[in-house]
């Protein structure tokens, strides 16, 4: 028996291997695959057939294996909002994934890069996190999308930037000192030190926190486009 209810995902990947080889690792945690799709029109197909809790997508699928899969997610929130997505690819596309962090509020989002999953149970517990509602992002593509605004990272310190891979992650403050072996007090006080450098609004919640840094990236993707 599983503590937390059965989670319904469609997973789409070309890869055949993979996409059944990650169906079979989320059975293994409780989680049901009810779909397995190769290209963003089986998704949308899918998605719009079983009305899934959570998709988890890669980004480059057929045709032309670019970024079909960001796309297709970034439609799939338009048109259902609460919507739990997963982004999960090899690298950082730039050109959509302001919008799809940016898509229902932020919530139910995550982006996960594949080379920087080591640990299969943290694997599980960020699905079930976006599946829930929260807010999921590998810290290099929180850093890879801000330093497209003249790299404001760097005013941070090294400690500053360990806080801020971990509010990326959806931690709260007391998960964030227990990590890095800190008081909280101090953890709060790195964190207004990075809300404050990245003219960010200050706020104790931790999925607002996350929510903040991506209205920061919202900022830099409307600053391109004009």
């Amino acid at each position: 028996m599983y503590p937390h209810p059965a989670i319904r995902v469609v997973i789409a990947e070309d890869g055949v291997l993979l996409r059944e080889g990650l169906a079979g690792l989320l059975e293994r945690f409780g989680l049901h695959t009810v779909a397995v799709v190769g290209d963003g029109d089986a998704l949308k197909a899918a998605v719009a057939e079983h009305g899934p809790d959570l998709v988890i997508t890669d980004i480059r699928m057929p045709p032309s294996f670019t970024d079909e899969g960001l796309r297709v997610a970034v439609e799939l929130r338009r048109a259902h909002p609460d919507l739990a997505i997963v982004a999960l690819s090899q690298y950082v596309q730039h050109r959509y994934a302001a919008d799809l962090l940016d898509s229902g509020d932020g919530r139910g989002i995550g982006y996960l890069l594949k080379d920087r999953i080591v640990d299969v149970e943290d694997f599980i517990a960020a699905l079930r996190r976006v599946a829930a509602g929260g807010t999921v992002i590998d810290p290099q593509v929180v850093s890879q999308l801000l330093r497209r605004r003249g790299d404001p990272l760097s005013s941070l310190s090294p400690r500053e930037r360990e806080v801020l891979a971990l509010i990326a992650q959806g931690q709260s403050n007391s998960a964030i000192a227990r990590h890095l072996v800190i008081s909280e007090p101090a953890v709060g006080k790195h964190v207004g030190n990075i809300l404050a450098k990245l003219h960010l609004p200050q706020t104790d919640d931790t999925n607002r926190r996350v929510l903040a840094v991506l209205a920061h990236l919202r900022g830099e993707n409307s600053d391109r486009s004009t």
